[in-house]
């Protein structure tokens, strides 16, 4: 999904806020249970460039008029390299109502979920205070 891509590419957070359904799921790499809705999806992405060094998007698959889309990326946390893949699902709006992350390897998963944890209570009270749109 090349907007998607555009905007964090940009660092534009409200540009990609903006194509997220209200209702989307966001399946962490880190974290058993999926998060539901839109507020919290924003501020966990708005999140990740607080931890990803370095973050670059290398690769898009799928067909840009389709609902699937992978975007492929690498990144560092700490002194841990990464790789990893946003598999985004649109709907028929075109917003994304579903996205999960995959991350690899194991040691950077682990350095990636103690980064993100460490900053959880700050994005919890972003989403709280996210506007309902």
């Amino acid at each position: 999904m090349r907007a998607f891509r555009a905007a964090v590419e940009a660092r534009d957070m409200a540009a990609g806020d903006a194509l997220l359904a209200q209702d989307v799921v966001f399946t962490s790499p880190v974290v058993h249970e999926p998060y539901r809705g839109r507020a919290i999806t924003a501020a966990i992405l708005r999140g990740v460039p607080r931890v990803f060094e370095d973050f670059r998007y290398g690769r898009e698959i799928g067909d840009e008029d389709g609902a699937d889309h992978a975007l492929v990326f690498a990144a560092r946390v700490g002194d841990r390299e990464l790789t990893g893949c946003d598999v985004l699902h649109v709907n028929e709006a075109g917003l994304i109502d579903e996205f999960t992350v995959m991350v690899r390897p194991l040691s950077g998963a682990r350095a990636l979920a103690e980064a993100m944890g460490a900053r959880f209570a700050r994005i919890t009270r972003e989403a709280a205070a996210a506007p309902e749109a």
